[in-house]
């Protein structure tokens, strides 16, 4: 038996999500379909709120929907320290922790030449910025420990040297490969504890 066309394109555009594959997307659209139209209409609602009203912060390209962060808005965050992340929810990991009172940067990627993603397309120039007109005293690398992650650490070791003293990585508990969403609290706050400055 065969789904009709429009419950077939439902689970289409299910399967277009992370790690979500055809039986995940066939129970999703099912969902989709036992819930009542308001119930639907909030969802669908919810989506597109988000993709129209979310932004990137003015300051540290975190999502936001106002022009900058609350994290950037809040002042008595230490603007003098930035640790820099890949995506906004490895920022979301770091916050968990409570372990980290500085500000943030998100890079909105990390270096991968096979995928077309060089520094260009990372906002590194505003990274620059902010620790040239912040003279930032240390920068935390706080990047997975993958290929990409390791090639974007040393491109950013090499052009933040001449404006910043301290550049530092995250420590060890941290195991090579892995990315930084999955680390639990414990680990990560292990990791800045004993962070290492990249010499």
């Amino acid at each position: 038996m065969s789904f009709p066309k429009p419950l077939l394109k439902l689970i289409e555009e299910f399967q277009k999500f992370p790690s979500v594959g055809p039986k995940s997307a066939q129970r999703m659209a099912f969902h989709v379909l036992n819930r009542e139209l308001p119930q639907i209409e909030e969802l669908s609602k919810a989506i597109l709120d988000a993709k129209t009203q979310i932004k990137r912060c003015s300051i540290c390209q975190n999502l936001s929907a106002d022009g900058s962060c609350d994290i950037c808005s809040n002042s008595s965050r230490d603007i003098k320290i930035i640790c820099v992340v890949s995506e906004p929810k490895d920022l979301i990991a770091v916050e968990r922790t409570n372990a980290f009172k500085g500000t943030y940067h998100v890079l909105g990627g990390l270096i991968s030449p096979i995928d077309g993603i060089g520094p260009e397309n990372l906002s590194i120039k505003e990274l620059l910025n902010r620790a040239s007109k912040n003279n930032v005293s240390e920068v935390i690398l706080a990047l997975d420990t993958s290929v990409e992650g390791e090639a974007t650490t040393l491109y950013l070791h090499r052009i933040l040297s001449p404006i910043c003293n301290k550049i530092t990585r995250l420590g060890f508990g941290l195991p090579v490969g892995s990315e930084l969403e999955y680390a639990d609290e414990l680990t990560l706050t292990r990791a800045f504890e004993t962070r290492s400055e990249i010499v």
